[in-house]
């Protein structure tokens, strides 16, 4: 069979640490509302969200303390940098995630955010579970496990 052609998403963002902090359960892509000048930053490539989190206002799901800096050609109509944004979800998915943050006490956590192939500000989030010390180092010793075990298994081929 012919491999699956690979999707022309431009990935603006990621938050590399979200694994290691935190056991990450249900992925979920959500759209995001941005203004123009948002829009034209994420498509310079710059933001950061590798401090913010997504958290429950109303009926609604919000992405509180992404930075997307101001975009330099805007002059005086440029945006807050680090103002909540609304995401776009279904009903049952944010009843979903509200259920699991209310009852359960899990995390909205931004894995990622892209434009897909339309052009369009996309972010990846996911439902998480903070992680305690002793399981950040079962993690560290586990991945280190796996590199040397690779390496002897490179080497002795």
């Amino acid at each position: 069979m012919a491999p699956k052609p690979q999707p022309k998403s431009k990935v603006i963002a990621e938050n590399r640490r979200a694994r290691f902090d935190y056991f990450l359960e249900d992925n979920i892509e959500a759209g995001i509302q941005l203004l123009g000048t948002e829009i034209k930053a994420l498509r310079d490539g710059r933001a950061n969200i590798a401090e913010s989190y997504a958290a429950v206002e109303g009926r609604e799901i919000v992405l509180i303390n992404a930075d997307i800096p101001p975009y330099k050609q805007a002059n005086r109509f440029n945006h807050e940098p680090r103002r909540p944004r609304k995401l776009l979800l279904h009903r049952k998915q944010i009843d979903k995630l509200m259920g699991a943050v209310q009852r359960d006490g899990q995390t909205i956590i931004p894995l990622r955010l892209y434009l897909n192939e339309a052009g369009k500000a996309k972010l990846e989030i996911a439902l998480a579970k903070g992680k305690k010390l002793h399981d950040k180092r079962e993690a560290s010793a586990e991945r280190d496990w796996q590199r040397d075990k690779a390496r002897l298994m490179r080497d002795k081929g």
